[in-house]
C-alpha cells in the first residue's frame, strides 16, 4: 500500500494516477509493494530528521527509511516540498517533474540502487529517466 501524507498542508494532484505508476515501477524491478508512507514536509522539519537521525547538518530533498525485507518493498520517504521547488527552479523543470524524481529515486534505493559512486549515480538517473518517462 502506497499512502501519501502532509505535515504542512501539501496536496498531490491525481494521487491515484501517482500511485498506479510508482507500483508499476516496482514490478517492473520484480519487486513486491509492502508498507510505503511518503510524508511531505518543509525544510526546516526535514533537517531537523537530518540532524537528529542521520548526523547531517545540512538541508535535503528527501530522506528515506528503509523497511524492506526481501523483495518486499517498504519505507518511509520524508520529502521537503520546498526544496523541490528549489531544485526544480535550479535544474529548469517543472516541480512535478522534480518530485516525481525524488519519489522514484527513493523507491529505486528501497530497490537495492545507490548512487554513492559516478557509476552507480549513472545507473540511478537512467532507472530514473526510464520511470519517468512511463509517467
Amino acid at each position: 500500500m502506497i499512502e501519501f501524507n502532509s505535515i504542512n498542508n501539501f496536496e498531490l494532484v491525481n494521487p491515484e494516477q501517482i500511485i498506479t505508476w510508482l507500483e508499476g515501477v516496482i514490478s517492473a524491478e520484480r519487486k513486491i509493494v509492502g508498507e510505503l508512507n511518503y510524508i511531505f514536509c518543509d525544510d526546516a522539519y526535514l533537517h531537523k530528521i537530518n540532524v537528529d537521525f542521520l548526523d547531517h547538518d545540512t538541508f535535503t530533498d528527501i530522506i528515506s527509511f528503509d523497511y524492506s525485507q526481501g523483495n518486499i518493498v517498504s519505507g518511509d520517504m520524508y520529502i521537503s516540498v520546498e526544496r523541490v521547488e528549489e531544485n526544480a527552479q535550479d535544474f529548469n523543470c517543472s516541480f512535478r517533474d522534480e518530485l516525481s524524481r525524488v519519489m522514484v529515486h527513493g523507491i529505486l534505493h528501497y530497490c537495492g540502487y545507490k548512487d554513492k559512486s559516478t557509476e552507480e549515480g549513472k545507473l540511478m538517473r537512467s532507472k530514473e529517466n526510464t520511470y519517468l518517462a512511463l509517467r
